[in-house]
C-alpha cells in the first residue's frame, strides 16, 4: 500500500495554504530576535574559544517550528484520495443464434457487397457484424447473453451464452459445412428444441445464482438461419416452437432463398410455410432474403426488436488523508518543546 503522499488526489480546502506564507516572514522575525545572551569585551577572544556542539544545532527548534507550521497547512488543506466506483446493470435480452450449416448452405452462393460468397460465409460476416456492430446500420449486442448453435443433420452448441462475445466471434469463425454426406442434412426441429433448451436452463441459473444482480433478463429468442427444409434429425420443427413458445422464448426465422443460379439448375427451396408457422407460434417474425445484403437488413430490424437498455451509476468517495500530516506536525511541535526545555535551551 503507498504512503499517503502518494495517494492525494485533491485538496478539499486548499485556501489553508496560504498559511504556508507566513512561513518565511516568521523566519525573518525570528533572525531579527536572535540576540547574544552574554556580551564579550573582546569578541576575537570569543571566537577563537570555538563553538560547541550545542551552538551548532541551536537551528533545529527552529527548523522544527517550520516544518510543524508546514505540515498543519497541509493538514488544514485537507488532502483526499478519490475512489471513482462505475456500477453497470444490464437488463438485457438472452439470444440464442442458429446458424444452419449443411450442405446448401457450402454448396450454393450469395451475393453480398457485390461478392460472390457461400451463403455460409455471408451468413456468418453478417452474424459477426450483428454480434461486434459494424459502425453503420448494425450497432452489436453489447450487455446480452449470446450463444451460438450450428447444425446440418445434428445440432450442436458451438458457444453457450455469455456476455463475453469475443469468444463467439471467434468459435463462429470456426463454423463449416460438415464434408460427410450424411451429415449435410438441415435438422432445423432439432436445432431449435437444443437452443430453447439453453436459454431456459440459463435463465434458471441466473435465477439461482447471487452473483448476477448486475444483470436482469428482459427477454428471450432465437435467431434461426437456413436455406432449406426440414430433412433430418428426430424432433418436428412444429413441435419444437410450441416448446419454445411455453417457454416464452420469441424465434426469429430468415430463410434465405434464390442465390445465384449456375447453368440449369435450381437453387434449393425453403419451407417458408414451416418458417412462419414456427415464427407465429412464438410471437416472433419470419423473414425471407434473396441475397446477403438483405441479410444485413433484417439482422438490422432483429436489432431494433429485441433492445438492450445498459443502466451506468458512478458513485465518488473521498478518503481524507489529514491525519498523517496533523500527526507529523504534532511530532515537530513536541520536538521543539522537548529541545527548548532540555538540550538546547538557551538562556534568557
Amino acid at each position: 500500500m503507498s504512503p499517503p503522499l502518494f495517494d492525494i488526489d485533491r485538496f478539499a480546502q486548499p485556501w489553508f495554504f496560504a498559511l504556508g506564507a507566513i512561513i518565511p516572514a516568521l523566519l525573518v522575525v525570528w533572525a531579527l530576535r536572535r540576540r547574544p545572551s552574554v556580551l564579550y569585551s573582546a569578541t576575537p577572544a570569543a571566537a577563537a574559544s570555538g563553538r560547541t556542539l550545542r551552538a551548532l544545532l541551536a537551528w533545529l527548534p527552529a527548523a522544527a517550528r517550520v516544518l510543524c507550521l508546514a505540515l498543519l497547512a497541509v493538514a488544514l488543506a485537507r488532502p483526499q484520495s478519490i475512489d471513482e466506483r462505475t456500477s453497470r446493470t444490464t437488463e438485457g435480452v438472452a439470444l440464442q443464434l442458429v446458424l444452419d450449416r449443411s450442405g446448401s448452405m457450402d454448396e450454393e452462393l450469395t451475393i453480398i457487397d457485390n461478392r460472390r460468397v457461400r451463403r455460409l460465409d455471408a451468413a456468418k460476416e453478417v452474424l459477426a457484424e450483428f454480434i461486434a456492430g459494424n459502425g453503420d446500420d448494425l450497432k452489436g449486442r453489447d450487455g446480452d447473453l449470446l450463444g451460438l448453435i450450428a447444425f446440418g443433420s445434428f445440432a450442436d452448441t458451438i458457444a453457450p451464452l455469455t456476455q463475453d462475445h469475443a469468444p463467439v466471434l471467434e468459435l463462429l469463425e470456426t463454423v463449416d459445412a460438415s464434408l460427410i454426406r450424411e451429415e449435410r442434412g438441415t435438422a432445423i426441429g432439432d436445432a431449435l428444441a437444443l437452443a430453447a433448451a439453453r436459454l431456459d436452463s440459463t435463465e434458471k441459473a441466473l435465477a439461482e445464482s447471487r452473483d448476477a444482480s448486475d444483470f436482469t433478463l428482459r427477454g428471450k429468442a432465437i435467431v434461426l438461419l437456413t436455406d432449406g427444409e426440414n430433412t433430418a434429425g428426430s424432433t418436428d420443427p412444429r413441435d419444437a416452437a410450441r416448446l419454445a413458445a411455453g417457454l416464452g422464448i420469441r424465434v426469429y426465422a430468415i430463410g434465405i432463398r434464390g442465390g445465384v443460379r449456375r447453368g440449369f439448375f435450381q437453387t434449393q427451396s425453403i419451407d417458408e410455410g414451416l418458417l412462419t408457422d414456427i415464427a407465429e407460434t412464438t410471437g416472433g417474425r419470419f423473414w425471407a432474403v434473396d441475397s446477403g445484403d438483405q441479410l444485413r437488413e433484417i439482422y438490422a430490424e432483429i436489432d431494433t426488436l429485441e433492445k438492450t437498455e445498459i443502466r451506468v451509476d458512478a458513485t465518488t468517495e473521498y478518503r481524507e488523508l489529514f491525519a498523517p500530516f496533523a500527526l507529523a506536525a504534532l511530532c515537530f511541535l513536541l520536538c521543539e518543546v522537548l529541545l527548548r526545555t532540555t538540550w538546547l535551551r538557551r538562556l534568557p
